[in-house]
């Protein structure tokens, strides 16, 4: 089956290991019949801070985040790939996600199931790659798996997104050609299954 994935690079920078795995994934996606919409967040320009208290008289989105917010509603597939920093994800990818996912378009604020908003984005899966220094058994047992338990229960799945897979590749600094590699695999294996 064919997909619409949108590709979001996470990492604030223009070059590293996160820009690198969305290449490979996207690459191999579009090689194997997908439709790929790839989106740098570097290359994105807005005011990652949403600024008030509530979503009245919230500021018009940007275009960079105007022709994001279509991609999601385009896709059916959202690969988001991001380094942990200070546990969890860089400021800007947060801001991004509080200026896009508004009433309206992400949730229905005036629709309540089991007392929360009414998602708006479902029909989308996730693939979550999270490049970190945090061994992934001190991300398990030390820090309970925080940043999963934000982006799957806390963001993605309030506006509908499920089911929502991760992979966690560390230890990222410092890491061998050879790992590097192996980790480029395995999002080209990712991109050509659309998982």
């Amino acid at each position: 089956m064919r997909r619409k994935i949108l590709v979001l690079d996470g990492h604030p920078g223009h070059i590293s290991l996160s820009s690198a795995l969305c290449e490979a994934y996207a690459n191999a996606a579009r090689a194997n019949g997908h439709q790929v919409r790839h989106v740098r967040l570097s290359q994105l320009t807005f005011d990652p801070d949403f600024g008030q208290a509530h979503y009245a008289g919230a500021k018009g989105l940007e275009p960079d985040l105007s022709s994001l917010l279509d991609a999601v509603e385009w896709a059916d597939h959202l690969v988001v790939a991001f380094p942990l920093w200070w546990g969890g994800m860089p400021a800007k990818l947060k801001g991004l996600f509080d200026r896009i996912l508004l009433p309206g378009r992400a949730f229905d604020p005036k629709i309540k199931r089991a007392g929360l908003p009414k998602p708006l984005l479902g029909g989308r899966s996730a693939r979550i790659l999270i490049t970190s220094d945090t061994p992934g058994w001190a991300l398990t047992w030390l820090y309970r798996n925080a940043i999963l338990h934000q982006l799957k229960r806390h963001i993605l799945h309030f506006v509908g997104v499920r089911p929502v897979r991760f992979s966690h590749l560390s230890v990222a600094n410092g890491a061998r050609a050879d790992r590097i590699e192996a980790w480029l695999n395995q999002a080209r294996r990712l991109g050509m299954t659309a998982s």
